[in-house]
């Protein structure tokens, strides 16, 4: 296990945001779960890349139970409250900030909204690979991108609320970075099509057809495969 190369106790600058963030990323993770075409779970060992407090991976057992699962996150508080909502789940969580002493490990991997924050994309893919089992398949959504109308407004709105560093890569940066270390790599939108939130407050979907567009037309959903 690696130890985090960056410490804070919470992704958001305010901690008290966390568990609301959880709560409007639910309908998106279930969405996500719905949409990989892998159904039974259940001899699957599982990694959640960014783990936060857990809240994907409890879903995910929910919908579709597995093995076994490993949450890691660089957030020490985060994975303390992903520990103590963990139940009975065959869960666990640590505080690392990347795969290095799980080498052949996981037979699916999962992040969401998180690739776009890693300082060494590179070594993230590298690291993936080789915790993936031959034939495991690593799911990385994200919307933080160049090629996203939003995300000129975004980047420094995103880096002045949170703890991470905020990175500008295109879809094409992430792309070659995982195929650099051998992934086979496909793409698709990841094509919310369910209601979505409206906010009286509008700074980060100025309009309700950004708010509608972004999960579903530039949001991205990546498939690379070991």
């Amino acid at each position: 296990m690696s130890g985090p190369a960056l410490s804070y106790a919470t992704w958001h600058t305010d901690p008290t945001r966390e568990a609301a963030m959880e709560e409007s990323h639910r309908p998106f993770w279930r969405h996500f779960i719905e949409t990989i075409p892998e159904t039974d779970l259940s001899t699957r060992d599982i990694l959640d890349f960014g783990c936060n407090r857990g809240g994907f991976l409890r879903l995910l057992h929910a919908l579709k139970p597995f093995r076994r699962a490993l949450g890691i996150d660089i957030a020490f508080a985060s994975v303390a409250a992903a520990r103590e909502l963990a139940g009975t789940a065959p869960i666990e969580y640590e505080v690392a900030s990347d795969v290095s002493g799980w080498s052949d490990r996981f037979d699916l991997a999962f992040s969401y909204e998180v690739i776009f924050l890693l300082p060494d994309l590179a070594a993230h893919a590298a690291g993936i690979h080789a915790a993936l089992r031959r034939g495991g398949v690593y799911y990385a959504v994200t919307g933080c991108h160049t090629g996203s109308p939003l995300w000129s407004a975004w980047r420094d709105r995103i880096g002045e609320s949170t703890n991470a560093p905020v990175q500008d890569r295109s879809p094409e940066d992430y792309a070659d970075a995982f195929t650099a270390v051998g992934f086979e790599i496909s793409v698709r939108r990841f094509g919310y099509a369910g209601f979505v939130s409206v906010s009286k407050d509008r700074s980060t979907f100025p309009r309700l057809i950004d708010a509608v567009d972004y999960p579903a037309e530039h949001k991205l959903l990546f498939r690379f495969v070991k």
